[in-house]
């Protein structure tokens, strides 16, 4: 049985537990876990990256591999750890030999997504890379144009700060990158800071239910 958005659910511990047998798209049948994400329950800031890799596939937690420790390095420069944050991908399945999630498979599983954020109500979101940048702004501009641009608007009910950042493993490829990272992140704690103080009106919600998407565009990190 799929498992879906179950109304009542009241704690983020129990929407994971209801969510680990989901087989809403076809990544259920070549994955060994969901994974559903870690970290603060009631954190501030949460973080969306892409989908689970190899390691995160095996170990149920997202962000474990190179690219995990890169976060983490970032983090620490900012004064923060893993666990004062929230770590979550646009899908909880590993897409097979680590490729692009396809358009149908994040429709599947933004519900999961969006009742994460509901349930954590996060103040500021940090998108990593384009894949969760483009779905969490609704908007088509990939993550070169728009990084280090923060937007306040509503996602999934809150009024939150959307702040796209590049994915951590673009400076893997790229190690010039991680300048560029270094910099958007030390803004993270004012981005915090500014969260808590009464902000412009967001703009209108997004529409999560029988919206036309046109196709993702396929540019992985950058």
């Amino acid at each position: 049985m799929s498992a879906v958005p179950v109304a009542g659910v009241e704690t983020l511990e129990e929407y994971g537990a209801a969510t680990a047998a989901c087989t809403r798209c076809r990544l259920a049948q070549g994955r060994t876990q969901v994974v559903f994400g870690a970290g603060n329950p009631r954190a501030d800031l949460m973080f969306v990256g892409e989908a689970p890799g190899f390691h995160e596939d095996k170990q149920g937690v997202p962000f474990v591999g190179q690219a995990g420790k890169l976060l983490e390095g970032l983090l620490a420069g900012v004064d923060l750890r893993r666990e004062d944050v929230y770590i979550a991908n646009v899908l909880k399945c590993r897409p097979p030999g680590n490729r692009d999630p396809q358009q149908d498979e994040i429709e599947s599983c933004e519900p999961h997504l969006f009742r994460q954020i509901e349930l954590i109500e996060p103040k500021v979101i940090a998108t990593l890379g384009n894949f969760a940048t483009k779905l969490l702004s609704g908007r088509p501009l990939g993550i070169t144009r728009v990084h280090g641009q923060e937007q306040a608007l509503t996602v999934a009910g809150r009024s939150v700060l959307l702040y796209p950042l590049y994915h951590p493993a673009a400076a893997l490829y790229t190690p010039a990158m991680l300048k560029v990272l270094e910099s958007d992140f030390a803004r993270l704690p004012e981005l915090l800071g500014r969260s808590h103080e009464p902000i412009a009106p967001p703009e209108p919600e997004l529409e999560l239910v029988g919206t036309v998407r046109q196709p993702a565009e396929q540019l992985g990190l950058f």
